[in-house]
């Protein structure tokens, strides 16, 4: 049987001129990032980020229920964030538009993802290389996130926010999804295992909130904004 060859590392490896090079020149192109996602979303306003999966399309329900919370939430005043992705992004990005709220999105570098999609508006339609850049803009400018049915980037997200709420990195903010029938295995498994071996605590499930009713979603989110905000003025 042939056996592939085994990579060898050694410290010449990892201080070779050429990597030390090309690794200090990246911080300039990550700085650039950031700073470019800075000075655009700074101008947003108090957004939502909305998450799913960019291949369910038209013809699936949760596409109309992404229009429709998005409409709802940017009728309280919200913008609208996504990745800018067709399917369930593109959706969220609609439903802003047509109500006149500020739509955003925050596409990243894809070999299947050329475009974003066309509801998004020119000032807040952005670009990244890096993922965790995109990362941060997603939650810096966020009062509140919404995950509709998608794969390991949704989840991705969905569990770094959690994380990051979970250690007090960042202020607690509302945490929905929609599509009870999809998320219904993952949460039972959280309370069955996780939760059962002492993982996480009841605490920790208490920061996930599941609804299909897009009022119920815009409604938290914007009682628990106007708290944050009044607390803040004393």
């Amino acid at each position: 049987m042939h056996n592939a060859p085994i990579m060898e590392y050694s410290e010449s490896n990892f201080t070779d001129t050429p990597l030390l090079t090309s690794d200090s020149w990246r911080v300039f192109r990550i700085l650039s990032e950031f700073v470019e996602g800075f000075e655009n979303m700074t101008t947003i306003g108090p957004s939502v980020s909305i998450f799913g999966s960019a291949r369910l399309q038209s013809d699936t329900p949760y596409y109309n229920m992404a229009i429709e919370v998005s409409q709802e939430i940017a009728k309280k005043g919200f913008a609208i964030i996504t990745g800018g992705g067709p399917g369930i992004m593109e959706a969220c990005n609609k439903g802003a538009q047509q109500v006149q709220g500020n739509s955003c999105g925050l596409a990243v570098d894809l070999p299947f993802e050329s475009e974003p999609n066309k509801y998004i508006d020119p000032k807040y339609c952005l670009r990244f290389r890096y993922f965790f850049v995109r990362k941060v803009m997603f939650i810096r400018y966020a009062q509140g996130y919404v995950f509709l049915p998608g794969g390991y980037g949704t989840l991705d997200e969905l569990f770094e926010a959690l994380t990051l709420i979970q250690t007090n990195k960042i202020h607690s903010f509302p945490i929905y999804l929609m599509g009870k029938t999809y998320w219904e295995g993952l949460l039972g498994w959280i309370k069955s295992t996780m939760l059962a071996q002492g993982c996480v605590n009841e605490n920790d499930l208490t920061l996930i909130q599941v609804t299909d009713d897009p009022m119920e979603v815009a409604n938290g989110i914007e009682r628990h904004f106007q708290r944050s905000r009044s607390s803040r003025n004393f």
